[in-house]
């Protein structure tokens, strides 16, 4: 009983690396880590926000309670970011899930805003337990990187295509963007201390405010943020339709890229630590609103597409300080954003995500299975929906099952291509 008892505190992984003191950040923190912190925050607080936006405009949430959301979505992640990344020393970005909004919005036409709170927090218990018995660390660890990191691929590929439609559809915003990004990346000198991302950022702004693209009420919606606490009501409806799809869009889907995101950059990212955090701060902030939390793909992508590995926690910490900033004058900040030409996000976030993309065909598609890559790829691309469940699980669940019956398995595939030619050589025995 008691080996049973002591066994989730044993699941959480234990942080391996010395904290973070306040000269060592400062000192980490350079022009590349707090331009990649920026632009990671940046990219959160537009295209994702515009998807809360409109989950909440498919319930008729009011303009407070909508607030409400984003403050938690911002100020809670923030805080949750900002600690576990000073504990592990190690880049950890929290968010919401985007699916799980999407699946949110679609419930909350036909589901009061209460009933979608009341699973948020069974879905924000179900997470922790996932995460606190160790078993997600157990799922995750059978599965193939190679179709994991394909499904990244496939989430990052859109990113892709926009660009390319913004530059064809607004190129006096994008162009300018763009030219700088390659110009400035050509010269690593000047980009050590210029990140060629967050200039082209300041290029893009100045050229949408001077060009008269900037749109109007920015502050319509106030600038200080105020909590509205919703009241859950625990529907037997909400449960089936929310419960489940959420859990596996959080602990599979959006924790699985996230972690896949951080491996391949070197870090040793936590499982089961990553699924019990997102449990445990999704309970309190769904109160204000804010579906469930999780260890975000993309953003952790931005982060750590930095040179210095070990530089990585300061960046993820200017993401972190600016997440807790823009939750407190959120109505301002997102106002600003999404004045913003429609291009200008689609060019920034583009160009950002343009290495991690690379990164992720190159690991998803370079290893075993490749069979079985190539069909989550596919599927996750195709965006379908099956049981309220999003397209990148799916793929998962099919690339999976097409390597186990096409692709050979590593071992035996070893073993084919090795058979002994000759007596080892003195290297070889070693």
């Amino acid at each position: 009983m008691l080996g049973f008892s002591m066994s989730p505190l044993l699941a959480i992984e234990k942080p391996h690396l010395p904290r973070p003191t306040l000269r060592e950040f400062l000192s980490d923190a350079g022009p590349q880590e707090i331009g990649n912190g920026l632009v990671a925050l940046i990219f959160s607080a537009s295209g994702p926000i515009a998807v809360i936006l409109a989950a909440a405009a498919s319930g008729n949430l009011t303009p407070d309670e909508t607030s409400s959301w984003i403050l938690g979505a911002f100020l809670g992640n923030g805080l949750l970011t900002l600690f576990l990344t000073y504990l592990y020393r190690s880049p950890q970005a929290y968010f919401w899930t985007i699916p799980g909004t999407v699946l949110a919005g679609d419930a909350l036409t036909h589901l009061s805003f209460g009933e979608v709170v009341g699973a948020y927090l069974a879905t924000a218990v179900v997470v922790f337990l996932l995460g606190w018995t160790g078993l997600i660390g157990r799922i995750m660890a059978v599965l193939p990187p190679t179709i994991v990191m394909a499904m990244v691929a496939g989430i990052f590929l859109r990113f892709g295509l926009d660009l390319i439609t913004a530059a064809t559809g607004d190129p006096l915003i994008a162009l300018p963007m763009i030219i700088l990004f390659v110009v400035l990346s050509m010269m690593p000198k000047i980009a050590a201390v210029a990140p060629p991302v967050a200039m082209a950022a300041v290029v893009g702004t100045v050229v949408a405010i001077l060009s008269g693209a900037l749109g109007s009420g920015i502050l319509d919606n106030g600038v200080i943020a105020t909590p509205v606490f919703i009241t859950p009501v625990f529907s037997f409806a909400a449960m089936t339709e929310l419960v489940i799809p959420l859990a596996i869009t959080v602990v599979i889907v959006q924790n699985g890229q996230g972690i896949a995101v951080l491996s391949a950059a070197g870090h040793k990212p936590a499982v089961n630590l990553a699924a019990a955090a997102s449990g445990l701060v999704s309970i309190p902030m769904a109160f204000i609103g804010n579906v469930t939390s999780c260890l975000t793909g993309p953003t952790n992508a931005l982060i750590v597409s930095g040179p210095n590995k070990e530089r990585h926690y300061a960046a993820a910490m200017v993401t972190a300080i600016g997440a807790v900033c823009v939750g407190l004058v959120s109505p301002a900040f997102v106002g600003f954003m999404l004045a913003m030409p429609v291009s200008f996000v689609a060019t920034l976030a583009g160009i950002a995500m343009f290495t991690p993309l690379k990164n992720a065909f190159v690991a998803g598609f370079s290893g075993a299975f490749s069979t079985g890559a190539l069909v989550c790829f596919l599927v996750t691309v195709s965006e379908i929906s099956l049981l309220g469940i999003s397209a990148p699980f799916w793929g998962i669940v099919f690339g999976c099952l097409l390597a186990w019956l096409l692709d050979p398995k590593p071992g035996k595939a070893k073993s084919t291509t090795s058979q002994p030619t000759g007596k080892l050589v003195p290297s070889e025995k070693k």
